[in-house]
């Protein structure tokens, strides 16, 4: 049986699933495809290369396929790897990390088209309550070398170095069946996408497991090619619910609503700068932000579990 699975989530993915698959050809990996009903050419490029294929009839989200694909498997590493980030080298370095004790995901070296390390985002720490205000304000963007980003996106970290680090992305993740047992897997309330691997890295630290970033493991990482092709509309919607859902689940009452006046004040800023090029298109997309949040602020969050990143 392969020590590796690894679970490919697609959804309109056809531009990249043939050069992902193709790079995973030599691993010895267990592969398996779970598609979120693409409506382009994803599943020929997915049959053309006889790859196992879990096609979904409609759009169950990441988090949802994910637990999908790592059910379907047997192995006991799990590898979640996006459809544009391309295996270079080091699946079995990666692999090897597990078998120190408490191990409970790692996460590899991801380059863009130029080979750089995407530094900010393959490795990151878990976001603090000043940490989401900062993002959704735009702070971050105007002043990344500030204290509370540059620690939120681990901008000190050797890249060359193994180190310990809380969250990689789900892009390009290892972890054991054992931690995504523990934690009863990715919450699917996390949907389509976005801040499910944060929850699931937040989880799993919680429950006692540890998390590495590897250098020697290293894909090519496109980025974007789902979620670019999304209506602002919903691609705005999707990012901050998501981000409210995790506020509402990782910390406490004050720093959650915190948390959501911050987002219906970025909300406002966004539609107004953003006025030249969305008009009020753009007003009506980020006055349904405010309101989401708003509404969000005063009342109970669905779950408080008070255990990670509170302030």
């Amino acid at each position: 049986m392969p020590r590796v699975a690894i679970v490919i989530v697609t959804y309109n993915s056809a531009s990249e699933i043939g050069g992902c698959l193709d790079a995973l050809a030599e691993t010895g990996a267990e592969i398996l495809v779970v598609d979120n009903a693409s409506t382009d050419k994803t599943l020929d490029e997915v049959t053309a290369r006889k790859v196992r294929l879990v096609a979904n009839r409609t759009n169950a989200g990441f988090a949802a396929a994910l637990n999908q694909g790592v059910r379907a498997t047997t192995a006991p590493l799990i590898l979640s790897l996006n459809p544009d980030a391309h295996l270079v080298s080091g699946l079995d370095t990666m692999a090897a990390l597990f078998e120190q004790p408490k191990i409970g995901a790692v996460g590899g070296m991801l380059i863009g088209e130029d080979g750089a390390p995407q530094r900010g985002f393959m490795a990151r720490n878990l976001p603090t309550p000043t940490a989401l205000v900062f993002e959704v304000l735009g702070i971050n963007r105007l002043w990344p070398a500030n204290r509370v980003n540059w620690h939120y996106r681990c901008l000190g970290l050797d890249t060359m170095s193994v180190s310990p680090v809380d969250q990689p992305p789900g892009a390009f993740l290892m972890f054991s069946r054992a931690a995504w047992e523990t934690v009863g897997g990715f919450d699917e309330r996390f949907w389509p996408l976005w801040f499910e691997d944060v929850d699931f890295c937040a989880r799993i630290k919680s429950a006692g497991y540890l998390t590495y970033y590897h250098p020697q493991s290293v894909a090519k990482h496109t980025g974007s090619h789902s979620v670019g092709p999304l209506a602002l509309e919903n691609r705005e919607r999707y990012w901050y619910g998501s981000l409210l859902e995790y506020a509402a689940k990782h910390y406490r009452s004050s720093a959650f609503r915190t948390t959501c006046v911050a987002v219906a004040v970025g909300a406002v800023g966004r539609a107004v700068l953003g006025f030249p090029r969305s008009g009020f298109r753009g007003f009506a997309v980020y006055g349904g932000i405010v309101g989401l949040a708003l509404g969000r602020a005063f009342r109970p969050p669905a779950e408080h579990s008070g255990k990670c990143c509170l302030l």
